[in-house]
């Protein structure tokens, strides 16, 4: 049977099946090791489900669902296994928050293999280079907005940024 065809009854999918689903997929990227994992499910033109996990260390850091029909958003992110306490903070509202000011590919180094711009702990002065975000095949150097300490980094090297996405934030 292919899979454009479902028999009678397998048509509908519950919020249930993303949150069971998810957790399939977080116990998948602790088992084989892995740091990034990201799934597209179309299930039809109007429902699909797209859920991105990253990890840092041993927990899930990360865990975005987003389902075409917004019934199970909540439920499915809210039931994502092994999520660090701290995910659950908005990141947009702390303190010298550094956001995206474009869409792209966000990097924490010049090349791969070379050191990052930045870690947690460094001082920064105002204009000093935090990252780069590729966009269009273009490098565009993300200045820090202000001096002060590097506190927290909330993206990996080579993740896929949106606009205003929170990346860093010094204080």
């Amino acid at each position: 049977m292919s899979d454009d065809k479902k028999p009678a009854g397998q048509d509908e999918r519950t919020s249930q099946d993303d949150v069971a689903f998810i957790q399939a997929l977080a116990e998948l990227l602790n088992r084989n090791e892995l740091t990034e994992l990201s799934v597209k499910r179309e299930y039809s033109e109007n429902d699909r489900l797209t859920v991105s996990l990253s990890k840092q260390g041993k927990q899930v850091i990360q865990a975005v669902a987003a389902p075409a029909f917004a019934a199970a958003a909540p439920a499915a992110v809210a039931a994502a296994p092994a999520a660090a306490p701290a995910a659950s903070e908005d990141p947009a509202s702390l303190p010298g928050i550094v956001t995206s000011p474009m869409v792209g590919t966000a990097y924490l180094a010049a090349e791969p293999g070379a050191a990052p711009f930045v870690a947690i702990g460094k001082q920064v002065k105002e204009g000093e280079t935090l990252l780069i975000v590729e966009a269009m095949k273009t490098m565009n150097h993300i200045p820090s907005p202000r001096s002060g300490t590097v506190k927290r980094i909330l993206v990996d090297d080579g993740s896929p940024v949106e606009f205003g996405a929170p990346l860093m934030v010094v204080e």
